[in-house]
């Protein structure tokens, strides 16, 4: 089993829990984070997981660190920060179970992680990096998620790349493209949703055909060895270098709430 170490948010979400006689949600606090949701997922079926980020000295973030201590996951690189509070997210849903974020973050803690927080033994020891692009949102933590990557790629460890793309932390739909596309550049596994895709490859055809070339444009232009492309209920394309397929979505399971689903796939396929 893989040692794995990720850097990024962890953060509270509000999930929809209802709505009352105005219209307004019902909101329940719930841990989160697409990072700390891999590494769950991956600590799960066995892995070992050290999670690299900042939370708030509230309760929040003692709730946090305390959830992801019950999972099994090393938080001796989570920091405490009594300068920020810990980063929220509201999330409401659609008839279709899907999803609309806004965030309480400006700046949050997971934004103000620097690289000399980082105790380079815990890079040295992992076979895996993971990391998302929420981390290059703010000048300070993508600093520090480059300069992580860099030790990460000279010192031969496997990286792992979720894009996770949400629009409100980001100025512009080109900014979060550039951005994205920097990481692709460190990456070996890439997991993106059909979504994501399309942001970085705009083509024609259908979720399927879309995906498949989509995934033959990263793997040729950026040198990454894996890529899963998650499209919901249309299911799942990869590829490698030596084969590529298709996965039909379950049929009859009611969709409920998709957070979290990308980030539990990626861990759970590591």
């Amino acid at each position: 089993m893989a040692r794995i170490a990720a850097l990024g948010e962890v953060l509270i979400d509000f999930a929809e829990k209802g709505r009352d006689s105005a219209g307004y949600p019902l909101l329940q606090a719930q841990p989160g984070g697409a990072p700390a949701n891999f590494l769950a997922a991956a600590v799960k079926y066995g892995h070992e997981g050290t999670m690299l980020a900042k939370v708030g000295d509230d309760a929040f973030g003692r709730l946090l660190k305390g959830t992801l201590d019950s999972r099994g996951i090393d938080t001796s690189g989570v920091i405490i920060d009594p300068d920020h509070f810990t980063t929220l997210a509201f999330v409401t849903l659609d008839e279709n179970g899907d999803r609309s974020f806004s965030f309480a973050r400006k700046p949050g803690a997971d934004t103000q992680l620097r690289y000399d927080e980082i105790d380079p033994e815990v890079l040295d020891r992992c076979d895996v990096f993971h990391f998302g692009s929420l981390s290059m949102t703010d000048p300070v933590s993508r600093r520090t998620l480059y300069s992580v990557l860099r030790y990460a790629r000279d010192a031969g460890k496997l990286i792992s790349y979720d894009p996770n793309y949400r629009a409100p932390l980001w100025d512009s739909v080109e900014e979060a493209v550039e951005m994205m596309r920097s990481g692709f550049t460190y990456a070996d596994v890439v997991k993106i949703s059909g979504e994501e895709l399309d942001l970085i490859y705009p083509l024609e055809g259908s979720p399927s055909e879309r995906a498949a070339e989509g995934a033959k444009r990263l793997m040729e232009g950026y040198g990454i060895s894996l890529v899963y492309v998650t499209m919901g209920r249309d299911g799942c394309f990869f590829r490698s270098a030596g084969r590529e397929g298709f996965v039909k979505a379950p049929k009859g399971v009611p969709v409920r709430d998709t957070t979290g689903a990308g980030d539990i796939f990626g861990g759970a396929a590591m």
